[in-house]
């Protein structure tokens, strides 16, 4: 295992996509962040089914950082639910590792 995660959030907006995308790698939080735009999201809220229009953020951090960058999405992202789901990233490219290992904030 690399200690590497890819964590999935979606936002209402283009500009709230932005907004936190800029924010987790001002912070070091995140190496990157691709926003993916439109999405189409089907999911069940207070009983019945919705569908959403949603801008997919694909968010390149390190498992050790997750419970600061879950605080952070949820600190500034509009939902009342955000989703914050981390996978593993079993294995990559060792350059992009370690491009990713000096973006990332340190924990010493």
């Amino acid at each position: 295992m690399t200690g590497k995660i890819l964590i999935h959030s979606t936002c209402g907006s283009a500009e709230e996509a932005g907004k936190i995308a800029r924010h987790l790698v001002d912070l070091r939080l995140a190496a990157c962040v691709t926003v993916v735009v439109p999405v189409k999201s089907y999911y069940r809220w207070q009983g019945a089914v919705e569908t959403s229009e949603e801008w997919l953020l694909v968010i390149k951090s390190s498992a050790e950082l997750f419970g600061e960058l879950k605080s952070a999405i949820t600190a500034v992202h509009s939902y009342e639910v955000p989703e914050v789901i981390a996978m593993p990233i079993l294995e990559g490219a060792e350059n992009y590792l370690r491009w990713m290992e000096g973006e990332l904030k340190r924990h010493d």
